[in-house]
């Protein structure tokens, strides 16, 4: 059986933004590892991820756990998947990890990304806030 995560990944992988749109739910969250607040809904998730599929050199998942975990948002228990990654973003090489929480209709409803080491995170903060205000997703700042 084909799940959420297993789309995503592949849509991910093909960098198919399109694909993604049907996998989050409207109230998607993103937590990211450069902003204290969320990203919120379908279209702000959308266009991040436009920006990382454009930014992320030679992306690739190496692992998975799956399983369950509390959303942030409520608290509620649900199924869950760790997906462990590898990147480059401006020369600087990330190890990082997507923890996706999936909503009952069986879409992701909460994402929430790690990167190391700190200098991965501020190059990878840099070239996402630079293709946000390119994009017009958010005001130069």
């Amino acid at each position: 059986m084909t799940t959420a995560v297993d789309r995503f990944r592949t849509a991910v992988k093909t960098r198919d933004l399109s694909a993604l749109e049907d996998l989050f739910t409207e109230d998607i969250r993103l937590y990211s590892p450069v902003k204290f607040t969320p990203f919120e809904g379908r279209p702000m998730v959308l266009g991040l991820f436009g920006v990382l599929l454009r930014t992320f050199e030679d992306f690739r998942y190496v692992g998975e756990f799956a399983g369950t975990a509390q959303t942030s948002v409520d608290g509620a228990e649900a199924p869950a998947a760790v997906l462990l990654f590898r990147t480059t973003v401006n020369g600087k090489e990330i190890h990082g990890i997507d923890m996706v929480h999936l909503a009952e209709d069986g879409r992701i409803k909460e994402f929430t990304v790690m990167v190391r080491p700190q200098s991965a995170v501020h190059a990878l903060g840099e070239a996402v806030l630079a293709g946000l205000v390119a994009d017009g997703l958010v005001p130069t700042e």
